[in-house]
């Protein structure tokens, strides 16, 4: 087990080493963990074939195993050494701090449009950057949630429930704020930072900032860094979100949850989701675990390999529920949903008393229907069960918000294509009146997933009711 730590800390600082990742896979394969194993096989690549299928005196890679071995282990002293001195000197600032501030924390630097790197995010704040010791207090790893504040009410409860919560008892919390719209909270892109929770490892004692002013009747901390790490946490949430619901529903047609996300990017008609992630991939064997048992995530889980899901309170997606399709015929909206929360909310095009209401889910997910990306049914169809109907593209966009078709459920171009890398296919929609606001939910910034796979269906004509 101990020689396991060392490789993991190695491919750790070392991901590209593909031999570390071949060796780490091997130790978890003698301890019984083939789904570890398995993920560092993948990562190995020609090294794992080379090895597997060629016959490689054995003691040349245990003397490869004994070097890394070794070095990882020289590097694990010298951090355990560091990491006393910074707890002393920790112990030391706490008595002579004067003031409490929001606790700093430097965001990655590069391109700040990537939202996957979080295991740099990861080195960055849980290693000391400082030689100033009351900086280094402050380099805590931030964990993420967002709660409803759209009254103080409901404020204070979501704060109460937050605090004496046994999954929120990270060192460093910082919670973000949702508005409220009648029944369902918004999930904005912009949604501000509320508060943050800074908790001493000693006694567990919490102290809450609020960043607003008339709350707290002060002169909130700055806290400009902590905002691309917040916009990232909720990008990566969306795309757990898509992957969770991917695999619950993968696991209802098939008996079985996936064994990788490879078995739900395949070409159509089994491309469950449209496009994978370094955040899904990362964060698979987890959510697959979580899935499988019921169980929440433990800290050994979402260790075993850089997840995404460290960066939230409990270890877990914050959307719990799958996600859904909610289409307004009295409002003109299509809303994703996820339990009570709008993560999306677009105008569409319907039919009136020709769009059918009940719930169906998405049989067909196909990219250019008919062949075609400028036709009646645009560049995206997701067809409803085994009907006539879809949610699809459409070459008339002075129709949205306007009941002229035919019955199907018409979008612009850049929110149809979003809405089909966002929708797995199983996704349940529901067709009623009078549920959504008008209010529109739609990001500046995109969700989008590389197709890599074909997802067009030539073999088919469409005949939607339009």
């Amino acid at each position: 087990m101990k020689t396991s730590m060392h490789l993991k800390d190695y491919v750790e600082l070392h991901p590209n080493n593909k031999m570390g990742w071949y060796l780490l896979g091997k130790e978890y394969e003698a301890q019984g963990l083939m789904g570890k194993a398995n993920y560092c096989y993948n990562q190995a690549g020609e090294v794992y074939e080379a090895f597997e299928s060629s016959k490689v005196p054995s003691e040349i890679w245990m003397s490869y195993e004994a070097k890394i071995r070794e070095m990882a282990e020289q590097k694990e002293r010298k951090y355990r050494l560091f990491r006393k001195i910074w707890l002393v000197l920790t112990l030391l600032v706490l008595i002579w701090l004067p003031s409490v501030e929001a606790p700093k924390y430097e965001a990655i630097t590069g391109d700040t449009n990537d939202y996957d790197h979080i295991t740099e995010l990861q080195k960055v704040a849980n290693r000391p950057q400082s030689d100033d010791p009351a900086e280094m207090f402050r380099e805590i790893m931030p964990v993420f949630t967002a709660i409803d504040i759209s009254n103080a009410v409901q404020r204070s409860s979501s704060l109460s429930s937050l605090l004496t919560s046994e999954q929120g008892s990270p060192l460093y919390t910082v919670v973000l704020g949702m508005k409220r719209s009648g029944n369902w909270l918004i999930w904005d892109e912009n949604m501000p930072v509320a508060y943050t929770i800074e908790r001493d490892s000693e006694n567990g004692r919490a102290i809450v900032q609020s960043y607003d002013k008339k709350l707290c009747k002060c002169t909130p901390p700055d806290h400009s860094t902590l905002i691309k790490p917040a916009k990232m946490w909720r990008k990566q949430q969306e795309q757990l979100a898509v992957l969770s619901s991917a695999m619950t529903h993968f696991q209802s047609e098939k008996g079985r949850l996936p064994q990788s996300t490879q078995e739900l990017i395949k070409p159509f008609p089994n491309n469950w989701i449209a496009g994978e992630s370094k955040t899904m991939n990362a964060s698979f064997e987890a959510l697959r675990f979580r899935l499988a048992s019921g169980k929440m995530v433990s800290p050994e889980q979402v260790d075993s390999v850089p997840s995404p899901l460290s960066m939230t309170v409990g270890n877990k997606p914050y959307f719990n529920k799958p996600l859904e399709i909610i289409v307004d015929k009295q409002s003109h909206r299509l809303a994703l949903v996820s339990g009570n929360i709008i993560l999306r909310n677009y105008p569409v095009g319907l039919g009136a008393e020709r769009t059918p209401e009940g719930t169906f889910v998405i049989t067909d997910k196909v990219m250019n229907p008919n062949g075609r990306s400028n036709g009646e049914f645009g560049s995206r169809g997701m067809q409803l069960s085994q009907t006539n109907y879809a949610i699809h593209g459409t070459d008339k966009p002075d129709s949205i918000g306007q009941d002229v078709s035919k019955g199907c459920v018409r979008m612009l171009k850049e929110d149809i294509e979003e809405l089909f890398d966002l929708a797995p296919k199983g996704t349940k929609v529901t067709i009623t009146s009078g549920v959504l606001p008008a209010q529109k939910v739609i990001p500046m910034n995109r969700y989008r997933t590389d197709h890599a796979e074909d997802q067009t269906n030539p073999g088919k004509v469409y005949h939607w009711l339009n």
